[in-house]
């Protein structure tokens, strides 16, 4: 999909991303966050740049588990973060979570080094997804941490045919119904489908400049977390 439906679509369904995201994946995607804040390797105050930030949950998630995090979000559509600040200062952290409309693919940051860099659901979205991990490579200091939460398809054979009626017969309807859209989640389920599988965004990965990459799998695997840490020069 052209990059402007795309940015069309998220700020036409960003009154409702958060309940549909929670509906959607059956309330597993606060349990995803959770277990992606817990992979930040630092104990304490990291730099964080979130890229897709949309609404800052991944953002909050990080600065709730980390103390003295702090977050730089980068999203590309002003409803969604419209609605992200109204929440962060209403959890009282406007003076760790500071969100930017931009595009991952030329960062708004400058020469500012980050501890860890990480984007949740948005890479798919991206066509060019080189450009946006040499981006997050930049932004990051030697020895900075990488994480990618992402969807997947099940581990399991007969999840994955359960799986399969449900992405294709009900998640498009159900989704577009809640959107209030007639494409929206007919294009996440197609996003999905032309997504590398999880050897080949690895590898990816390592290419760009990582190492120490891994994946693990989130739910029976229908999301994973992609990690890696920016290779020495």
């Amino acid at each position: 999909m052209e990059d402007f439906r795309v940015k069309k679509m998220f700020e036409s369904i960003a009154f409702s991303y958060d309940f549909q995201n929670s509906v959607l994946s059956l309330w597993q995607d606060a349990r995803w966050r959770r277990i992606l804040a817990k992979s930040l390797k630092f104990e304490s105050g990291p730099l964080v740049l979130d890229l897709a930030t949309g609404t800052a949950e991944v953002a909050m998630e990080i600065c709730g588990r980390h103390a003295g995090a702090r977050v730089i979000g980068v999203d590309f559509s002003p409803g969604m973060l419209s609605i992200g600040r109204k929440k962060i200062k209403a959890m009282g952290l406007e003076n760790r979570i500071h969100l930017l409309v931009g595009d991952a693919r030329r960062l708004p940051v400058g020469s500012v080094s980050f501890d860890c860099a990480t984007i949740s659901f948005g890479i798919r979205n991206i066509e060019e997804r080189r450009v946006v991990l040499d981006e997050m490579r930049q932004a990051l200091k030697e020895g900075g941490q990488l994480l990618i939460m992402e969807f997947d398809f099940p581990d399991v054979a007969v999840l994955n045919r359960l799986y399969g009626i449900y992405f294709n017969h009900i998640l498009p309807p159900l989704g577009n119904w809640l959107s209030r859209t007639d494409y929206a989640y007919s294009y996440l389920v197609e996003s999905i489908r032309g997504f590398p599988t999880d050897a080949e965004f690895r590898a990816e990965i390592a290419e760009a400049g990582f190492e120490q990459v891994k994946s693990r799998s989130l739910t029976f695997g229908i999301a994973k977390i992609y990690s890696g840490i920016k290779r020495s020069s």
